[in-house]
């Protein structure tokens, strides 16, 4: 009988590290189309705001960064309380959602939480979240890459020699957290490097804001437009990329290096050809210059 039992635990207990393994291997796409249909931009932006709300989320802001474009960004207790367990967790506080008229019909898309949570090397990823969000919005595919392995993602570089997540840039340093803060919700207010202001969420418990930040400029390379008009290529829309995000923390201000933010929600996006980093190239050092501006350091 003994022999037994024990071959049912051992049996029990391979059967629980092969889903483990299989549940850490589950390929993540970044982005989540929630509907496609008939409508109007503004009818449809105002009825996810309506069931985000109603679903326990708090709408922080919303832009149009391109025509027929609008992003609402939410985030809600999980994604703060997560965001506040882990190193730079701030980048992950907020989720995007996109509302985008392609030809006839209008879609509806949002940020995978379970992705941007891996990316991001948050303690958690956002189960409670990624089930709202579906509550809310719906689903009818993930999309945007081929996908990537929750392990992958916590390790994730486009490829050699470019940032991971733990090597933001340096924007700018004050005397004290509230003196940046400060300065940033001034520097953004006056538009300073073509930077505005979109959202802002500040985390429970630490000295830390994260700042979603929409971009356009004289540079067209730091603007998010332009960019988007050469990676955002396929039939479904991946609008929920933006906005970016500066990071207060402590006394410091950073920013994720655009070779890692760009990449991680177009991981397979191509090096050269059309709509390609290369098409981009600049755009990581534009962006850096604009937003170190808009931090109140120096290009």
């Amino acid at each position: 009988m003994n022999k037994i039992i024990n071959k049912l635990l051992l049996a029990t207990l391979a059967w629980g590290v092969s889903m483990a393994s299989l549940a850490d291997d589950a390929l993540l796409k970044p982005f989540v189309l929630a509907s496609k249909g008939p409508g109007t931009v503004a009818d449809k932006v105002a009825a996810a705001k309506a069931a985000l709300q109603a679903n326990g989320f708090t709408v922080v802001g919303s832009y149009s960064p391109y025509p027929e474009t609008t992003i609402v960004a939410v985030t809600n207790d999980e994604m703060k309380t997560t965001a506040a367990k882990s190193e730079h967790g701030g980048f992950g506080a907020a989720q995007r959602v996109a509302v985008t008229k392609v030809n006839d019909e209008v879609q509806v898309s949002y940020t995978n939480p379970t992705y941007m949570a891996n990316g991001y090397r948050m303690e958690g990823d956002l189960p409670q979240t990624a089930a709202k969000m579906q509550a809310a919005l719906g689903k009818v595919e993930d999309f945007g890459a081929a996908g990537l392995s929750a392990s992958k993602l916590r390790k994730y570089h486009y490829a050699f020699g470019m940032e991971y997540f733990d090597e933001p840039v340096p924007l700018a340093d004050y005397g004290s957290y509230e003196e940046a803060v400060k300065a940033v919700e001034a520097n953004l207010a006056a538009g300073k490097g073509g930077v505005t202001k979109v959202y802002r969420v500040d985390i429970p418990g630490k000295k830390e804001t994260v700042f979603g930040v929409g971009m356009k400029g004289g540079d067209k390379y730091m603007d998010d437009k332009y960019i988007m008009s050469v990676i955002d290529s396929k039939d479904i829309k991946s609008a929920a990329h933006l906005p970016y995000e500066m990071l207060v923390t402590g006394n410091h201000v950073i920013a994720l290096y655009a070779r890692f933010r760009i990449a991680l929600d177009f991981p397979d996006l191509k090096m050269m050809g059309a709509n390609s980093f290369m098409k981009i190239m600049e755009s990581p050092e534009a962006i850096r210059k604009a937003l170190a501006v808009a931090a109140g350091g120096k290009e």
